[in-house]
C-alpha cells in the first residue's frame, strides 16, 4: 500500500509540476541515508530540493530547451503565484517578446497583464495539464480585464485561481458553452470547480479595457492564433481572422484569452 501511494504522489507531482516527481524520488533516497532522526524529514527535503530546483537550477537547464521563464515588469505578472512555483510560466523567447510589445503599447493605460497557465519548462508535447495544447511553449493564458462598479480599471480577478468565474453571455447572444455541452462535450465548463474560491464579486467585466488588450496583442506579427469565446467576440466586436473559436473539445474561454504564437 505504501508503495502504491507513493506511485500516486509522484505522478500527481509529475503532472502538476513536470519536475516533482523526479525531486520526490531523489528525497526519498537522501531521507533513508540521512540517518538523523527528524519529524517529517521526508517533506522537508523534498519542499528544500524543490524550491532550489525551481528557483535557481530549473531557469538555468530551460533555455536548453528552447524555454525561459515569463519576464516579469511593472505591466506584467501572473495571476496567481501558484503559477510561478508550480514551473508553469515557461515560454519561448518569442512569446516573451509578444508581450513586451503588447506591455509597451499599453505604457499610457491602467491595463496589465496578468498571464495564468503557460507550459512547462522542459520537453516538447509534455502535457501540461487539463490543457489540451499548452506543450510546445508557445501558448500562454491572460486573464480578462475587471473593473470597478464606478467604471475604474482594476488588476484585480475574480477567482483566486484566475479561472472559472465566467462572463456569460446576455439574453440577446448566442450561448455556445450551452450548445457544447448539450451536444456532449460535458468538460467544456469545468474550470468552474478549479476557482480555488471567488473573490472581488463587485468586479464587472471590462469590455473597453479587454478590448484594448486584444487590439494590442494582436499587433503583433509573430501571434497565431487568438481564442475568446464568440459572444464576447462579437460583444467587443473584434473581427481580425486570427481571432477564432477553440472548439468543443477545449474548454469555454470567458474567463480568460488563450494566446499562442505563430
Amino acid at each position: 500500500m505504501k508503495t502504491i501511494l507513493k506511485l500516486i504522489l509522484f505522478g500527481i507531482l509529475t503532472v502538476v509540476t513536470q519536475i516533482g516527481g523526479i525531486l520526490y524520488l531523489v528525497s526519498l533516497m537522501v531521507s533513508k541515508k540521512w540517518i538523523r532522526k527528524l519529524k517529517f524529514k521526508t517533506l522537508i527535503i523534498f519542499i528544500a530540493l524543490y524550491l532550489f530546483s525551481t528557483l535557481l537550477i530549473v531557469p538555468l537547464i530551460a533555455p536548453i530547451f528552447g524555454r525561459e521563464k515569463v519576464k516579469h515588469s511593472e505591466k506584467i505578472s501572473p495571476t496567481n503565484y501558484m503559477t510561478v512555483l508550480l514551473n508553469r510560466n515557461y515560454v519561448r523567447p518569442k512569446l516573451n517578446e509578444l508581450l513586451r510589445k503588447t506591455a509597451k503599447n499599453l505604457k499610457e493605460t491602467d491595463i496589465e497583464i496578468h498571464y495564468l497557465d503557460t507550459n512547462f519548462p522542459f520537453i516538447n508535447k509534455f502535457p501540461l495539464l487539463p490543457h489540451l495544447s499548452h506543450n510546445d511553449g508557445k501558448k500562454i493564458d491572460i486573464s480578462l480585464i475587471y473593473e470597478t462598479e464606478n467604471g475604474i480599471i482594476t488588476s484585480g480577478q475574480k477567482s483566486v485561481s484566475g479561472y472559472g468565474v465566467f462572463e456569460h453571455p446576455k439574453p440577446n447572444e448566442f450561448d455556445q458553452s450551452k450548445k457544447c455541452i448539450k451536444n456532449g462535450y460535458f468538460q467544456y465548463d469545468y474550470p468552474k470547480y478549479v476557482t480555488f474560491g471567488k473573490i472581488n464579486k463587485d468586479y464587472v467585466f471590462s469590455e473597453k479595457g479587454t478590448k484594448i488588450l486584444i487590439n494590442n496583442i494582436l499587433k503583433n506579427k509573430n501571434l497565431g492564433k487568438l481564442f475568446i469565446e464568440p459572444h464576447l467576440k462579437n460583444r467587443m466586436n473584434l473581427n481580425d481572422s486570427k481571432i477564432r473559436y477553440h472548439g468543443c473539445r477545449a474548454v469555454r474561454h470567458d474567463d480568460h484569452i488563450h494566446v499562442q504564437l505563430r
